[in-house]
Formats: structure tokens, C-alpha cells, sequence
């Protein structure tokens, strides 16, 4: 009898079928999409892999440092003993850049924010919360940038013409003044963001964002210079008690007694003076490089000019593909025409020579390497964007749009391009993948941006003046390029293949 009943319970009708009952809801496109990215091991490794890259490019100046985190000041007596405590500061926070700041500042901030469930913030989607976030960042650091370069420029003589500053002509704390202009200007130009739907919410997170810029970009404008010898010394003297980080070196720390320097050497072997002290202790986890810097310091350090070179460079490719190929595939005729022979001259253009020019001809800096390698690497986003816009133009949600007498812009970025946009997000994880190749390469080349770390610069040290091969320097950047490079290929693989509908209709 109970066999039965279970068996009756278990059974549904054609006309229960037809009404969906036992029926799961259909997740949406996105959702499904990244539930089939994540089933394949390749694009889960891959996602690891950019996450630890990530990590270290915000947490670098923290993790790998040769400031110490904290340090206590005491007197020394005649005896050499210690006497009172003079003072106590954190010489790792006082040399942080403003990027460095607001970077930290932002990953606290804004992992939360991402993270909090949707009910708490009151029925705020994930997603939209995630471009909120991505605005406020660009908001952010286009003040910090601009205000740097605008007080530079007036704290030296050739803002003048004259021996004095125009900053010293300027009343006190200048500085303050330009940052809060920029920041303003940006501020306003974000507005047009759809970041909120009330202009009141729009102008709360600019003035929000303004402020805390402000203060950033005004308090880091001039960072004290790094004097790491200054704290190893006194603290071996004991004048100076030092907390240090996990990696006791920076970036740019470099000494000549620690000149190629195989893995796992410690300072002892190369001084033994320092035998017996905490510095001596140290060692160099993967070697030093030709003039004594520790390698896995500029490995951690390096990963912040790799992600960023490549984010930012797709980013203004994939801006001026959209705009450029939405114009081609919906207003065709002559508009395509004179467009696409636009595209084809640029797609003409050698990437890496012309960077090769650029960097022979203008300032060797990370963020002019980023604007070539963007304005010339959107002709695929362009081809993408007018294809689909082409087979969109003549659908019936477009016409209804027209025919309501919507705005172009709102038929274009607002119905169009979120149906069309698939193909170019796929296609954006392998040209972060080909920047980040393209900087490596000018960087093994010695055109890469001055006075950064780089895994190129790294690995076109591993062959010396001398010809002797130098396996760490080799092995250590070349498997982070190749690492790297793979995980976001794999990871547009995956989405490629997530998105494809004859692979979906297939896996039903």
C-alpha cells in the first residue's frame, strides 16, 4: 500500500506538465553562463591565478616592503643600552603613494559592498552594485592622477618662467585647492553615469567620492623618500626596534654587496658581519637581480602594472569599439563605409612597433603605454559590435523603440547594446591577455615604463653583460607571463564556449 502511494505521489499529470508544475525556474543568461564557466577546471585554475594577481597588485606595498611596518625610536644611553622611548611611527604607511592609498582604501570599502547580500542593501542587485563600484573607481583615480600632475606642474620653476614655483606664489596648501577643483570637475562629468536612477543618489555618491579623493590625492601628494638603509642600520645599532613585513624588501631596494644572488641566499652568507642579527636572518626567497634587488619583490610588485596595463588599455578599446561599431551596424550606408575603411587603417597599424616609436619619442610611463595599446587594439570590438548591430537593427524591439520616439542614444546603449554586447565581453579577456604580452615584450625590450617592476624587465636580465645565464630570472617572470596570459585565455575559452548556443542546445 505504501509502495503505491509512493509511487502515485512521484507521478504528475500531463495537464500538472503543462502547467509547470515540478518545473525548475530557468536561471537567467548571465547566471547560466557563469555556472558553465565555472564547471570546466581550466577556467576555475584561471580564475585563482588572477585573483592571487590581483590580491598582490593592491596588497604589494604591504606584503613586500623595506619599510618597516612599525617602528619605535629610543634613546641610546653611553653605555649602549637603551633608554626611554623618543617616539613610535609607521614608516610603511608614511611612504605609501595616493594610489597606493586608494587602492586599500577601496578594496576595504568596496569587498563589502560587492559582497553584502542583496536584501541588505535594500534589494540593490549585485551587478548594478558592481558598476557603482567601477565608476566611483574611475572617479577616484582619474582625480588622484590629475591632481598629481596638475601640482607637480605648479610646484616647479616652469610653471613661471622664473627661479619661483607658482605654487609659492599660491595661498597655503595649493595642493588642497587643486584637488578640490578636480575632483569636482570629474565629479560633475560622472553625473551622466546611470550609477543611480534619482540624480539625488547620483550627486550623494559624487560628493562622496570627491571628498575622500580630495583627501587622498592632498595628503599623499609628496610622499616622504625611502631611506631604507636608515632603519636597518639604527636598528642594528638598537637606536630603532623595527616590525617588518613578510618580505623585508622593496621593489626598488637595491644593494650592490647583494649582486646575483641565487634563491634561498641569505644576508649572513654575503655578510657576516650581519651574522647573528635580524638582518643577517633575512634571505632572498627567489635570488636578486643585477644590481641587488630582490627578485620576488618586484615579482609582487610587478603584478599591479600587469593587470592594470591590461585592464585599462581593454577597457578604452572595448569603450571606442562599442561607440565606433553601434554608429557602423545601425546606420549602415555611407556611415558604415567611411567607418570601416576608419577600421581597416587601424587595424593596419603594428601594435608593438608603434609602441617601439612611442616610447623612443615620448614619456616612458604606464599610463601613455595603456592609451596607445587602447586606441589601437579596438578594431575587433568595432567588427563585433556591427555585426550584431546589423542583425538587431531590423528586430521588433528595435523598431518599437524608434517608433516610441526614444533618443538614439537610449536605442543604442540601452536596448541594442546590452543584446549585442556578448561577443565583445569574450573577446575582451584575450586582448587583457595580448596587453599584457605587449608589455611584457617592451619591457624585455627596455622601452618599458622607468622605475617600475616588471616581469619583462625582469626576464631580459637573466642573460648578463657577461653571457652567464642567470636561471631565476628567467624562470620566476617567464612562468607569471606564461601563467598569466594562459588564465585569461582559458577564461574566454570558457565564457566562449558558455555562451554558444549551438554547445547549450547541445548540452540539453
Amino acid at each position: 500500500m505504501s509502495q503505491s502511494t509512493e509511487h502515485s505521489s512521484s507521478t504528475i499529470s500531463g495537464i500538472d506538465v503543462m502547467r509547470g508544475v515540478g518545473a525548475k525556474p530557468s536561471k537567467p543568461f548571465w547566471a547560466d553562463a557563469w555556472d558553465r564557466v565555472l564547471h570546466r577546471w581550466g577556467a576555475r585554475l584561471g580564475i585563482a591565478w588572477i585573483a592571487l594577481i590581483a590580491f598582490f597588485a593592491i596588497f604589494a606595498p604591504f606584503v613586500a616592503s623595506g619599510l618597516p611596518l612599525w617602528t619605535v625610536h629610543y634613546e641610546l644611553l653611553p653605555d649602549g643600552s637603551r633608554g626611554p622611548e623618543l617616539a613610535a611611527w609607521s614608516p610603511l604607511w608614511q611612504g605609501l603613494s595616493a594610489i597606493d592609498v586608494a587602492l586599500f582604501v577601496g578594496c576595504i570599502l568596496g569587498v563589502p559592498w560587492v559582497a553584502l547580500p542583496n536584501r541588505v542593501l535594500g534589494g540593490l542587485a549585485r551587478s548594478h552594485r558592481i558598476g557603482i563600484l567601477i565608476a566611483a573607481a574611475i572617479q577616484m583615480t582619474l582625480t588622484i592622477l590629475i591632481a598629481d600632475a596638475i601640482g607637480h606642474w605648479l610646484a616647479s620653476p616652469e610653471a613661471t618662467g622664473s627661479s619661483a614655483s607658482l605654487a609659492e606664489m599660491l595661498p597655503e596648501e595649493p595642493i588642497w585647492v587643486v584637488s578640490t577643483a578636480i575632483a569636482l570637475l570629474i565629479g560633475a562629468a560622472m553625473l551622466w553615469l546611470p550609477t543611480f536612477s534619482s540624480v539625488g543618489g547620483r550627486i550623494v555618491l559624487m560628493l562622496l567620492v570627491a571628498a575622500l579623493s580630495t583627501v587622498v590625492a592632498s595628503e599623499r601628494f609628496d610622499p616622504p623618500l625611502s631611506n631604507y638603509d636608515r632603519y636597518i642600520d639604527r636598528g642594528l645599532t638598537g637606536e630603532y626596534e623595527n616590525i617588518w613585513t613578510i618580505v623585508p624588501w622593496s621593489s626598488s631596494q637595491a644593494r650592490t654587496t647583494f649582486y646575483l644572488l641565487p634563491p634561498l641566499t641569505t644576508v649572513s652568507e654575503e655578510l657576516p658581519e650581519a651574522k647573528g642579527t635580524s638582518f643577517g636572518d633575512r634571505s632572498f626567497i627567489m635570488g636578486t637581480d643585477s644590481v641587488g634587488q630582490d627578485v620576488l619583490s618586484q615579482m609582487l610588485h610587478a603584478c599591479r602594472l600587469s593587470i592594470s596595463i591590461g585592464l585599462v588599455s581593454t577597457g578604452i578599446s572595448v569603450f571606442i569599439g562599442i561607440v565606433v561599431g553601434s554608429l557602423m551596424g545601425y546606420f549602415g550606408g555611407w556611415v558604415d563605409l567611411v567607418l570601416s575603411r576608419v577600421v581597416e587603417i587601424f587595424m593596419a597599424i603594428p601594435v608593438l612597433f608603434l609602441l617601439i616609436v612611442a616610447a623612443a619619442v615620448l614619456p616612458r610611463n604606464t599610463y601613455m603605454m595603456m592609451v596607445i595599446i587602447g586606441c589601437v587594439s579596438w578594431t575587433l570590438s568595432a567588427r563585433f559590435i556591427r555585426a550584431e548591430f546589423l542583425k538587431m537593427r531590423a528586430q521588433d524591439f528595435v523598431q518599437a523603440a524608434k517608433a516610441a520616439g526614444l533618443p538614439l542614444r537610449s536605442v543604442l546603449f540601452k536596448h541594442m547594446l546590452p543584446n549585442g554586447i556578448t561577443p565583445v565581453l569574450v573577446q575582451a579577456s584575450f586582448a587583457i591577455a595580448a596587453a599584457i604580452l605587449a608589455e611584457a615584450t617592451l619591457s624585455f625590450l627596455g622601452l618599458g615604463p622607468d622605475g617600475q617592476a616588471s616581469w619583462g624587465k625582469l626576464l631580459a636580465s637573466a642573460t648578463g653583460s657577461t653571457g652567464t645565464f642567470n636561471w631565476w630570472l628567467a624562470i620566476f617572470p617567464g612562468f607569471a607571463i606564461f601563467l598569466t596570459v594562459l588564465a585569461y585565455n582559458l577564461l574566454g575559452e570558457a565564457f566562449r564556449d558558455a555562451i554558444d548556443p549551438k554547445l547549450r542546445k547541445a548540452a540539453h
